[in-house]
């Protein structure tokens, strides 16, 4: 059957999936009129010469308008022009088929080096799916905008949409939004594959950065027979693009750049692009270390950071590899942290002078969960860096994976990144002009939208996941291709050899220099300056302390006290504040005044605004810390008519450093990493990341280990990140009970961080303000109170302020006589004020009751002086809320010990042995609770010695009348008043 002129038109440019196009060739038309061809052009003019000569309509109308002149079987006469109905339906067809290639044809791109890459067969590129057929190909049409002649043969304008969109360069940006954006980049990359040649002297350059990537790798392989190196055989395309990167980056503006990579031809990196010795590369290879740093455990070479000053046409860039452990891509998050704390001190907000560059595996970038929290991170206003240039080495394989099906359930290992719209190039890595033409776009991007963009540099892998695995077990197709193929460098070099530009002897020349010049350990980066820094570089020199016990002065005067006071209290004329905060900031102001006793939201924020007006900067992040999970912060206060915010701790004065705090996106991983990247930047900032509740750092359980434990023992990274984890039994189950105070204990050693459980608001201030003040900077875990927050008891003097310290260890608050002591109760955290309830009730007056109040590193001297207070005493209890197998118990046990004589014995009193944290139920939480506190303050018990509250065999009602007697007969009601005293 026949189709009609009316079927035809309904699928004609000037309908449904045609409207980007038409509403593409519009907007130019309204920027430029002489940009669009002049057919286009007489018929838009026409139709606002029937608008009355306006000179913009809306696009509703115009598209309508459209439609019903293409419906009608006739020429629409418009601005003395119009269309041919044969003529617009041809037409109509040309012009899906150039957008068909903008959006498709990546599919089809040239862009695996080895050939294995299966091209889908797609209709929407054929002649006969947009009406055309092998009589129009000798026929001129409009190129529609195509970067191309006005008007061209239809085979002329295929040649070019193949050369374009189906050569080495997949090009995916239609999944762009933003109309600006994509145009541009339609623009931009049509125009430069267009015009793509490169001058002879930078294709020497290019063929000489790659015998450099070929020539460390070939070198090592020869010298270190079997060691790993985890080569970038296959992907030496990647030195030349990180050093265009590099280069046009500081012509651009750029004074700064973080890499984050995996382990992944880190060491050519470092040798190539970054200038590391390779004299010192190669006492890494022989296992030679400096005697100085014995205390540290060091780490293999291809974890390793560097940083070092580049030449570029611009000026120095300063470019820092980051250090990465063998989890692949957790240093994202970091590298982005540490990027945002550059632009910070710089005051560059929207990321001009200062870039990240993220260095992927195809693998890892599809499987890892940490990627898409990174990528959700990237607009975010707390963790905004301008934009990340994403290198994906994709060696199509992973560790031993068979096939990418396997690795993935998309099309491309990039497609995480269509998440946020950002443009992706797939590049062919054998084809290296391709490459740094990917890698310019790629920049300009960035630099003109401050948004991530990606480059997917398909390669492959030489060896195999080390230089000792045999690939062809799991790869044999693959790897056949492989050891028949040469190299990029072999492959670019022959092609420059037969266009002239080289002679056939240079390219070995250039491979024997190379040789030589690592025969004699010299550095064969030629842009590297070494590290000269400037006046942003940080001398963490002075940040190495290694006296704990050093006193240090936290206090603030009375006058500065007030003065903070006024300006955490002070909110703006006219802004009403929700009646609950009000009354909080009220009750501020009479704590000011030692009306009211401090609670722990007002001291952490004297703490944060004394540390502002010394000179320190304070950023907080997590999921609800403007606020605070449990209501007592109020950082950020918000007008109820306007929804206005209103952050006093930035108003304090003139002169003070920046406050920041930011409600993160519901990440862990992610914003954990990004915190520590931060803090290992910022010696001068009091980084804090708050868990809503502390379990909810389990989901970052990866940085914790690999970075914030470990990174000054294997890298030499100090790190002074605060983490506050909401910690306390309360009923409240086992997901928000713990905050797994055991994890923090068992990754303790050499000194590495600092694990506290503060128990007053005076401690909270002085812990803070001593983390800043002290001359090292060590990570901080603080188990951090939720009821303690409004108890009672758990208050202090606002005098605290200006005559306190720090405690790690607080002796027993009430009135005992020491002589009397029998049992010394020591605790942490919430337990304690149970026990000094209990203990009161029943006027128990030969049990003391301390807490420890730092659990790592343990204050031996003071808790050994509480041993000695109490001469007479010879039952020692440790006692815990958390099961025995979790908490603090077995961790710190043997320094409990240790200072003890033969007449002592140490017991512990908890919670059983148990799988989960916490009780489900209430009225069981409740009753072991009791169990737990009434062990602790009566004689011994089966349920003190084994642990209470856990399935223990009940006590026969004769056993437990005895046992009742003997706690009554142990008890003596002090013939002193209790001491008024504030816990």
């Amino acid at each position: 059957m026949t189709e009609s002129l009316e079927q035809k038109y309904a699928s004609s440019h000037l309908f449904g999936a045609n409207a980007p196009f038409l509403l593409d060739i519009y907007e130019k038309f309204l920027e430029d009129p002489d940009s669009v061809p002049e057919e286009w052009r007489n018929y838009f003019r026409g139709f606002l010469e029937g608008q009355g000569g306006a000179q913009d309509v809306r696009h509703g109308p115009i598209i309508e308008e459209m439609a019903d002149r293409a419906r009608a079987p006739r020429r629409a006469a418009s601005g003395g022009g119009g269309f041919d109905p044969a003529l617009a339906e041809k037409q109509a067809g040309v012009a899906r088929m150039i957008q068909a290639y903008r959006g498709r044809g990546h599919r089809v791109a040239d862009i695996d080096p080895l050939g294995l890459r299966e091209k889908p067969e797609l209709d929407e590129l054929q002649l006969s799916f947009h009406g055309l057929g092998e009589a129009d190909l000798d026929t001129e049409f409009s190129t529609a905008g195509l970067f191309a002649q006005d008007f061209m043969k239809l085979r002329d304008i295929i040649a070019q949409l193949q050369r374009l969109y189906t050569g080495s360069i997949g090009f995916e940006y239609m999944h762009v939004t933003d109309p600006e954006e994509r145009r541009w980049l339609q623009e931009r990359f049509e125009r430069g594959v267009a015009n793509a040649a490169l001058t002879d002297q930078e294709r020497k350059t290019l063929l000489l950065q790659l015998t450099g990537a070929e020539g460390i790798e070939r070198y090592l392989h020869k010298k270190y027979v079997g060691q790993k190196r985890f080569s970038l055989e296959g992907g030496e395309a990647l030195i030349p693009m990180l050093d265009d990167l590099i280069q046009r980056g500081g012509e651009d503006g750029l004074e700064e750049i973080v890499v984050g990579m995996a382990h992944r031809g880190r060491i050519n990196v470092l040798i190539n692009v970054l200038g590391k010795s390779p004299e010192e590369l190669f006492s890494e290879f022989e296992g030679i270390y400096d005697d100085d740093i014995e205390d540290r455990s060091g780490d293999v070479k291809y974890h390793m950071g560097f940083s070092s000053d580049l030449q570029t046409p611009g000026g120095d860039v300063h470019v820092a590899l980051a250090f990465n452990p063998s989890h692949l891509e957790f240093v994202n998050a970091v590298v982005e942290g540490s990027v945002r704390a550059r632009q910070d001190r710089r005051g560059d907000d929207a990321g001009k002078t200062v870039m990240p560059v993220l260095i992927h595996g195809d693998a890892s970038f599809a499987g890892q969960g940490i990627v898409q929290e990174t990528l959700q991170m990237s607009q975010a206003r707390g963790f905004y860096t301008g934009g990340t240039v994403h290198i994906t080495v994709n060696n199509q394989v992973g560790f031993t994976t068979s096939h990418p099906r396997d690795a993935r359930s998309t099309p491309y290992a990039t497609d995480v990144a269509k998440m946020i719209e950002a443009p992706i190039l797939h590049v062919n890595a054998d084809d290296p002009e391709a490459v740094i033409h990917a890698t310019r776009l790629a920049l300009e991007y960035r630099q003109r939208f401050h948004k991530d963009v990606m480059i997917d540099l398909v390669c492959y892998r030489r060896h195999g996941h080390n230089e000792a695995d045999e690939p062809a077990v799991t790869q044999p197709e693959m790897y056949g291709i492989i050891r028949s193929r040469p190299s990029a460098r072999e492959i670019y070099a022959e092609q420059l050899s037969e266009s002239g530009v080289v002679t056939q002897e240079e390219p070995q020349k250039m491979l024997d220099d190379y040789r030589s010049r690592l025969d004699a350990g010299k550095m064969v980066a030629p842009k590297s300056r070494g590290l000269i820094g400037n006046e942003y570089t940080v001398d963490w020199s002075g940040y190495n302390l290694k006296d704990w016990d050093e006193p240090v002065d936290t206090t603030i005067d009375g006058e500065r006290v007030k003065a903070l006071v006024d300006g955490i209290t002070r909110v703006p004329e006219n802004f009403k504040l929700h009646s609950r905060v009000q009354r909080i900031i009220d009750d501020r102001v009479k704590m000011g005044k030692g009306d009211l006793p401090m609670d722990w939201g007002f001291a952490e924020t004297m703490a944060h605004a004394s540390l502002l007006t010394d000179g320190y900067a304070v950023r907080i992040a997590g999921q609800d810390s403007g606020r605070g999970t449990f209501f007592h912060r109020h950082a950020r206060l918000l007008n109820q008519e306007d929804n206005a915010p209103h952050i006093p701790l930035q108003h304090l004065s003139d002169d003070q450093q920046p406050f920041y705090v930011y409600d993160s996106l519901l990440s862990e991983q992610g914003v954990v990493g990004f915190e520590y990247g931060y803090s290992t930047t910022n010696p001068d900032t009091l980084v804090i990341w708050e868990a809503q509740f502390g379990d909810f750092a389990n989901g970052a359980q990866v940085i914790i280990d690999q970075f914030i434990s470990s990174g000054e023992a294997k890298w030499g990274r100090y790190c002074g990140l605060v983490m506050f984890l909401p910690h306390g039994y309360e009923g409240q189950g086992p997901e928000h009970s713990s905050a797994r105070l055991e994890r923090y204990l068992q990754l303790c050693g050499q000194h590495n961080m600092q694990v506290c459980v503060p128990s007053t608001p005076a401690q909270m201030f002085h812990m803070l303000r001593r983390q800043m003040v002290r001359k090292f900077r060590k990570p901080l875990i603080v188990l951090t109170p939720k009821s303690l927050l409004r108890h009672k008891l758990s208050t202090s003097p606002i005098s605290d302020l200006e005559k306190g310290r720090f405690h790690t260890v607080i002796p027993e608050v009430d009135k005992l006589d020491a002589k009397k002591v029998r049992r010394i109760v020591f605790c942490s955290g919430k337990v304690y004020y149970d026990l000094l309830e209990a203990r009161r009730k029943d006027e128990i007056d030969d049990v003391a009751v301390v807490r420890i109040e730092q659990l790592y590193p343990f204050p031996q001297k003071a808790y050994r002086e509480i041993i000695k207070t109490y001469a007479n005493a010879t039952e020692i209890v440790w006692c815990q809320e958390e099961p025995k197998n979790q908490g603090a118990w077995y961790n710190i046990r043997h320094r409990l010990q240790a200072p003890l004589g033969e007449k002592h014995s140490l017991r512990y009193v908890g919670r059983a042995t148990a799988a989960s944290t916490a009780a489900g139920y209430f009225k069981l939480h409740l009753k072991q609770q009791q169990e737990v506190i009434e062990s602790a303050l009566s004689a011994g018990s089966d349920a003190a010695r084994a642990g209470a509250g856990g399935g223990k065999k009940k006590t026969s009602k004769k056993a437990a009348s005895k046992k009742k007697g003997t706690a009554a007969s142990s008890r003596k009601k002090s013939s002193n008043k209790k001491s008024s005293e504030k816990a």
